[in-house]
């Protein structure tokens, strides 16, 4: 008995109880911004009250560099053009502060719209192939909205949340209409979703002339965000920065002359590039051949060889996991060594098991660090675990996220959409989220740290700029056209 007491007490000091009279607290896991937040109870302090035809008197915020794009790959080769874009937050001029709370509801829905059940369709060209992704992200959603239930729901009123979903099935027409079904039948107070880029940027569209709270978990198109829609949110590092990363990975770090690109044939593929086209270029060393592939292809032989007749001395891949696990294994059957760097999307259990042995060295671009042992991601990933019986993965981690801020800001504004809005878009501090710190950049995309994963020895490690000794917004040491912003940051 004294032993078992003994252990007893050693495990409450391990885990920092705290005992009467011995001067310690014990720290609260911290979950969400507080609601009563002094900055934020003075942001609603300006926009409580005011009639259909004020516009609040908020600081529009701006930013001095887009994305933390280093000085030697931003467009017009080191000179400051006269205007640029995407630095500037959008404002909400409309009435919509003004609405009051309905006063009957049973529920208070919110939307959800994903891949989540196979189609197939001419204009996808064929079956449709991001379900994989849908699924995990439609229980990360669920999983945090039941979390909030179980809490009291909407605490105000006492009243549960309701999960509205819509299955994402290609179609750019289908895409709007769940999203104007889900506004003006459902009638959601916001909406989480999606990952296709094509059907994301008409659902945004559409979200706009609804005024509705459009939070996106999971399409890393960084054209996504370049919209400028003032009611638009994304909670996941997009291709622009990951493609960062991994320039100053290949031609920083690895002294690569220069890489070739094969990338699906599809917008995911065709955008996700585009950043290390256009950086690989601004750093002197172009792409000399970029192959697109349709999705589904089985037989890579015409582009793999063609890329090696390029003289690349390494390959970027961006697309599926299947189809790059396939394309990796064909170039190593054709006698390819050369290092295979790819996108986020390869860093799942399909591209590890179809490339065997191959995979070893694939270093992937990734928003995240899966292996963060913080109190508050060891929680979800138990809870996760014990509620779907599988390890959550990148969009079940981004979806509970992305959740979690859609309720916090009902909780901490109530149930206005505009006033959601301003919370979201003036949250005085990065949002402590299970994938990291979430810190929006003033067009309201995450700008946190994103990763390289690297399989070794059979497993996916993770690697942080600091890791890899590459700082963000690398500055060259040569000279370049004169800038001051530039002759500061080298002081």
């Amino acid at each position: 008995m004294k032993r078992q007491s003994v252990i007893v007490i050693m495990l409450l000091f391990a885990a920092g109880f705290a005992f009467p009279g011995d001067g310690r607290k014990a720290t609260p896991l911290k979950e969400w911004i507080e609601f009563d937040h002094p900055k934020i109870l003075a942001l609603l302090n300006h926009i409580n009250g005011l009639d259909a035809y004020t516009v609040p008197p908020l600081e529009v915020r701006k930013d001095e560099n887009y994305a933390g794009t280093a000085v030697d790959v931003e467009p017009f080769g080191g000179v400051r053009p006269y205007n640029e874009f995407f630095l500037q937050q959008m404002e909400y001029t409309g009435p919509g502060r003004a609405e009051p709370e309905p006063e009957h509801l049973d529920t208070v829905k919110i939307g959800f719209i994903g891949p989540i059940m196979s189609t197939v369709s001419v204009a996808t060209g064929g079956k449709s192939h991001e379900e994989t992704l849908g699924i995990p992200m439609l229980q990360g959603a669920r999983l945090a909205l039941e979390q909030w239930n179980e809490r009291g729901g909407y605490l105000k009123r006492k009243i549960p949340f309701e999960l509205v979903v819509s299955n994402d099935n290609g179609l750019w027409g289908a895409s709007g209409n769940e999203i104007i079904k889900q506004n003006y039948k459902d009638k959601v107070w916001a909406i989480l979703g999606t990952i296709d880029g094509a059907n994301s940027h008409i659902a945004i569209r559409v979200a706009l002339k609804c005024e509705v709270v459009m939070m996106n978990t999971g399409d890393t198109d960084p054209t996504f965000i370049e919209t400028n829609i003032p009611w638009v949110f994304r909670n996941i590092g997009d291709d622009r920065q990951q493609s960062y990363l991994l320039i100053d990975y290949a031609y920083r770090k690895m002294g690569y002359k220069m890489l070739g690109i094969i990338r699906a044939s599809n917008r995911y593929g065709r955008f996700g590039v585009r950043e290390v086209r256009d950086s690989a270029r601004r750093l002197g060393k172009p792409v000399p051949l970029e192959m697109a592939y349709q999705v589904g292809q089985e037989d890579f032989a015409l582009e793999i060889e063609r890329l090696r007749k390029s003289g690349v001395d390494a390959i970027v891949h961006w697309g599926d996991a299947v189809e790059g696990a396939k394309i990796l294994n064909q170039m190593r059957a054709m006698g390819m060594k050369h290092p295979y760097l790819a996108c986020d999307r390869c860093v799942q259990a399909d591209f590890a098991k179809i490339a065997g042995a191959n995979a070893e060295g694939v270093v992937c671009a990734y928003p995240w660090n899966p292996e963060s042992q913080t109190k508050l991601f060891v929680k979800f990933r138990d809870a996760y675990r014990a509620r779907f019986g599988q390890e959550p993965e990148t969009y079940a981690a981004h979806a509970y996220d992305g959740m979690n801020m859609i309720i916090w800001s009902i909780q901490a504004a109530g149930l206005n959409r505009a006033k959601m809005r301003d919370v979201l878009a003036y949250m005085p501090e990065p949002w402590p989220g299970v994938t990291g710190d979430i810190q929006l950049s003033a067009c309201l995309d995450d700008v946190g740290d994103v990763f390289l994963a690297k399989y070794e020895n059979g497993d996916w490690n993770y690697y942080s700029r600091t890791d890899l000794d590459i700082p963000k917004g690398y500055i060259p040491p040569r000279d370049r056209v004169s800038r001051p912003d530039i002759e500061i940051a080298r002081k």
